[in-house]
């Protein structure tokens, strides 16, 4: 009898179980959230957060984990949700990818301050720029029963080709599988599954159950809210592609680009590429795109005869390009996006790679205008990259070894000869200002210096080649004057006072004597003791002080004490041979 008592209170008890799960778990599943946003700052969530407030109502915000926090509205009940996401999107109140989160992800709250998280509250990470841990109401968690290994291998059959290798992809996304993505789930997929529940407090059984695969594809897909990817046909230039919608517009087109500039406070861009060509001119593009400032020049490249892709990353930010030819119509896109922010860039970067495709159309070069904003820094309105700071400089020796002064060599990420020569510092002497700078790549210049050994006549007219605008002009000038004194206003005997006037970008130059030889190098005018020189007053280091330095670095120099004449135009000549533009990065 007291068997089948307690059977009976088993059954009743199992129904009644069954009944408060079912229960508990129908509810748990009516409670869903609108997610608006994710952004990888919680400066920025908090700003988001702020700015929704303003303007609707529920709008709370919540760490999501991997360093992004989500801007969601709610909770509601899943039927009121589908209709508010519809009414609001349509309105054009939230991104049009906008979706519902169930808040598995959802960890601290962050808005509004001091409200407690709608499940078990965890701290924000302690390197969040500002965070600042409130004291919070902890909500009970909710704890809903998960399929078993059994059940979550027959949810996991029901899934097609496609779910498994999105699957994959979120979890390589997760940083957990290495492997090709292909919809099989061998061994590699199982290892990678069970790191993945290892690192999210699962059991880890290697068969993610239904809602573990909802949590990756919640925080996969959390990165791209906000960006309201579309396809984008542009039928001027003929290109079909994916586009973060919710952060660049159309700007304008100025052949061979279409221009979709920032709309909002990130500092995106996208650039579709669109003209005729053939093989020449895709490489001559090839070579333009480099001299972007959005394209930095730290990054892979590739090219073959029908395509390139150029990928840089620099301080503030990173890109990528694609261009190729077909049928003598030269097509590709461009992605800017600020650099750090890499997670959204690499999601946006292969929705727009899977998504480009060639329609019909190829932009008209006469759709460029004139207009006041033209500029000989840009190129079809996009700027040129332009090093930090020029100066002049002027080859020593036949293997294209450079002296310049120290001013141009200071804190440089890279150095270049003429724009196009990348070049390193091999010597300076801070005593007297010089440098020595020779290119990575062998160059062969026309001509070099020869160093004037003999004493110079006091008044005697002497040049300045030089680059005084930068690069602004593409060959150096001259600036004539005359040798004031062979010692400086303190008597200093290593340099030379010169009755001339020159600019900045003259620092470095050689000083020419009447007949050729070079008396010295330009000095920068910096006097540093708040003096203010007249514009006439320059200085030259000696000839003789920068032959002892190179001697020492064992760099041989050609000289002469021959005093001749010759004239202007002839030394003109001579000076565009010699001189270069030295360009600190």
């Amino acid at each position: 009898m007291g068997d089948i008592n307690g059977m009976v209170m088993f059954k009743i008890f199992r129904h009644v179980f069954v009944f408060f799960w079912l229960a508990t778990s129908a509810a748990a599943q009516s409670t869903v959230w609108i997610q608006v946003e994710a952004q990888p700052t919680l400066n920025e969530a908090q700003s988001r957060a702020r700015s929704y407030a303003a303007a609707l109502d529920d709008v709370a915000g919540y760490y999501l984990g991997s360093g992004w926090y989500g801007i969601v509205l709610g909770p509601y009940t899943d039927a009121d949700a589908q209709s508010l996401l519809r009414t609001l999107r349509n309105n054009g109140q939230i991104p049009r990818d906008s979706f519902i989160a169930f808040g598995r992800n959802f960890q601290q709250q962050f808005w509004p301050v001091g409200v407690g998280a709608a499940t078990t509250a965890q701290p924000l990470p302690d390197d969040s720029p500002n965070a600042v841990n409130e004291p919070v109401v902890e909500a009970a968690p909710l704890i809903i029963p998960d399929e078993t290994p059994r059940q979550a291998r027959q949810s996991e059959a029901l899934l097609n080709r496609q779910e498994r290798e999105q699957l994959q992809v979120a979890l390589k996304w997760a940083g957990v599988y290495p492997g090709a993505i292909d919809g099989a789930y061998g061994r590699g997929t199982r290892a990678a599954m069970r790191d993945w529940q290892t690192a999210n407090s699962h059991e880890a059984t290697g068969v993610m159950t239904t809602s573990q695969r909802a949590e990756l594809l919640d925080a996969y897909n959390a990165v791209l809210a906000g960006m309201d990817l579309r396809l984008v046909q542009d039928k001027a230039a003929g290109i079909e592609i994916k586009m973060p919608t919710g952060v660049v517009a159309f700007s304008k087109y100025d052949p061979p680009f279409a221009r979709y500039n920032p709309k909002g406070d990130l500092p995106a861009q996208v650039v579709l590429i669109s003209q005729e060509g053939d093989q020449n001119r895709l490489f001559g593009l090839y070579e333009i795109l480099q001299t972007l400032e959005v394209v930095p020049t730290d990054g892979p490249r590739t090219r073959n005869n029908r395509s390139f892709e150029i990928a840089g990353t620099g301080k503030d930010l990173q890109s990528y390009t694609f261009v190729s030819r077909d049928n003598g119509r030269i097509k590709g896109f461009m992605l800017v996006w600020p650099t750090g922010d890499t997670a959204r860039f690499d999601r946006v970067l292969a929705e727009m790679k899977a998504s480009f495709r060639r329609i019909d159309g190829v932009l008209d070069p006469a759709m460029s205008q004139p207009n006041e904003d033209q500029a000989t820094d840009l190129i079809a309105g996009l700027a040129i990259r332009k090093p930090r700071l020029s100066r002049s400089g002027f080859f020593i020796d036949g293997a294209g070894t450079v002296l310049t002064t120290i001013e141009a060599v200071d804190q440089c990420e890279r150095l270049t000869i003429n724009t196009d020569t990348e070049a390193e510092v091999t010597l300076r002497d801070d005593a007297l200002g010089v440098a020595v700078v020779r290119p990575t790549t062998t160059l062969a210049p026309i001509a070099y210096a020869a160093f004037q050994t003999a004493v110079p006549r006091l008044q005697s007219e002497v040049a300045v080649a030089g680059y005084p605008y930068g690069g602004v002009l593409v060959t150096p000038s001259l600036t004539f004057g005359r040798l004031a004194d062979l010692r400086g206003l303190n008597g200093e005997e290593e340099i030379k006072r010169l009755a001339l006037t020159a600019q900045s970008g003259d620092a470095g130059g050689p000083v020419f004597d009447n007949g050729g030889a070079v008396l010295g190098m330009l000095l920068p005018r910096n006097g540093g003791n708040g003096q203010v020189l007249p514009a006439e007053v320059s200085f030259a280091v000696n000839a003789d002080n920068i032959l002892g330095t190179l001697s020492e670095a064992g760099i041989d120099a050609e000289t002469t004490d021959t005093v001749a004449f010759v004239p202007p135009e002839t030394l003109t000549l001579l000076a565009a041979d010699q001189t270069v533009l030295v360009s600190c990065w």
